[in-house]
């Protein structure tokens, strides 16, 4: 007889299965509420919820890998993870900030990474190509944590905060990783910036041929929406029908660079 241990790894509620509690989500209140399901299931009050969680996270998770001493730093470093939210991320400023040395961000940001509260996503070069930025990039795995982080309390706070470009980067590209676990796949996703700001916020690799995503939290269309995805086309030799851009406006469309999906629409 055969036993097979197969480990399912289960994200915090997508916005279709948190629509399926609360018919009423926007992008915005989604981002604020995140998906855990707890919120869902008893309405809890959200600073109640996620300043218990994270109280709860450090005093039983974290503080066996930090001395006394680095407690409230670490809180610290929650907070300085969360402004660098959908950014490159930057060790020795956090480090400076903090009063202690990149090594230790290192290590601090390896145990956001093994419970679940942040990852990197890792940027997409070759040798042949060097003129590219090779920093990855800081995001987590809930929003609504990070907006809480962030002291955003109401939904009219996230639509006018200055990250919520960020905020809703971070939430979309969450979809994309939830949708991968679901199918029992690991997320196969990388971004791309150039020397020079040209950016594509996600790639994706699906039956050997790649798929670029630019996220814009704009609701209006605009011809720059584009821009970085056509000088990547160019170079990688993409067609149009591989190249996306996802905002929060209410109409998919297409056009001659690509098409452009209301960001509730994606198919992953």
């Amino acid at each position: 007889r055969l036993w097979v241990s197969l480990m399912v790894k289960l994200l915090p509620f997508s916005f279709q299965e948190a629509c399926k509690a609360d018919q009423a989500l926007t992008p915005d209140t989604f981002m604020l509420q995140g998906g855990y399901p707890r919120i869902y299931d008893t309405r809890m009050p959200l600073n109640l919820f996620f300043s218990n969680y994270i109280d709860t996270y450090i005093e039983r998770d974290v503080s066996e890998y930090l001395d006394v001493r680095n407690l409230a730093e670490f809180r610290r470093f929650l907070t300085l993870c969360a402004l660098s939210s959908g950014a490159l991320i930057n060790y020795t400023n956090i480090a400076n900030e903090l009063g202690v040395s990149p090594r230790t961000v290192k290590a601090w940001m390896s145990i956001l990474e093994s419970s679940y509260i942040a990852f990197h996503l890792i940027p997409f070069y070759t040798n042949a190509r060097k003129q590219v930025v090779k920093t990855p990039k800081l995001y987590f795995y809930d929003t609504g944590l990070a907006c809480s982080l962030l002291d955003i309390r109401m939904p009219e706070q996230v639509s006018t905060h200055f990250l919520r470009g960020g905020l809703f980067e971070n939430l979309v590209i969450n979809e994309f990783i939830k949708a991968s676990y679901n199918r029992g796949e690991e997320p196969n996703l990388t971004f791309w910036r150039d020397s020079t700001g040209n950016e594509v916020d996600l790639l994706q690799y699906v039956d050997w041929k790649q798929y670029a995503y630019e996220i814009k939290s704009g609701a209006t269309f605009s011809p720059d929406f584009f821009k970085g995805i056509s000088k990547w086309a160019k170079l990688s030799g993409a067609l149009p029908e591989q190249c996306f851009t996802i905002y929060s406006g209410e109409k998919d469309m297409k056009t001659s660079a690509g098409k452009l999906i209301k960001w509730s629409n994606i198919t992953v």
